[in-house]
């Protein structure tokens, strides 16, 4: 496949790696200038959704059920494409990836991380889950099911984690979640 045949965003992700491996920015100072152009969207947005299906049990049902139409109650745009969520559970334990380029929900989870975006999290998250996830600090029992689920441009994931003990109002429970739980790579 020639360099013009690449999608957009693996193209996109090679000059990144360049610029990197120059020596002019690091992932961080990318990171954190996306923080800066994609105004409003957040990590924030997609934890809110998150403690509201966690204290709301017919919200919970209508995120699982069109997570785009849940996504749209409390204000969120999802830009087009079709959002699943999925949910941990005590045997299952879900983790997202783009194994062709990075497809994220920008608009949920803020600008995605460096290392979500790198060749290597793509391919090995897909070959060896749990040994991926250990290396976050995620280290999960024998028994609990791992399911990878590959993004696309057409459908994009919001994990569920789990919820925390505890009885927390909805936005001590928001305050909580975190990036990487809701991408699976921790548990909250």
């Amino acid at each position: 496949m020639s360099h013009d045949e690449l999608p957009v965003a693996a193209r996109v992700r090679r000059l990144e790696e360049r610029v990197i491996a120059a020596g002019l920015t690091t992932g961080d100072e990318l990171d954190a200038l996306l923080d800066e152009l994609l105004d409003g969207a957040s990590p924030v947005n997609g934890a809110r959704m998150v403690a509201r299906a966690w204290t709301d049990p017919d919200y919970r049902e209508a995120l699982l059920a069109d997570a785009n139409t849940a996504a749209g109650s409390l204000g969120f745009a999802t830009n087009g494409y079709r959002l699943c969520a999925v949910e941990n559970t005590p045997t299952l334990h879900n983790v997202v990836v783009c194994t062709l380029c990075s497809c994220y929900p920008v608009t949920l989870l803020g600008p995605s991380p460096g290392w979500y975006r790198s060749f290597a999290y793509r391919s090995r998250v897909v070959r060896e889950p749990r040994a991926v996830l250990a290396e976050f600090g995620l280290r999960l029992p024998d028994e609990v099911e791992i399911v990878v689920w590959d993004a696309s441009a057409e459908t994009r994931y919001l994990v569920v984690p789990r919820r925390p003990e505890g009885e927390l109002p909805e936005e001590e429970l928001a305050a909580r979640v975190t990036r990487k739980g809701l991408i699976g790579t921790s548990a909250v």
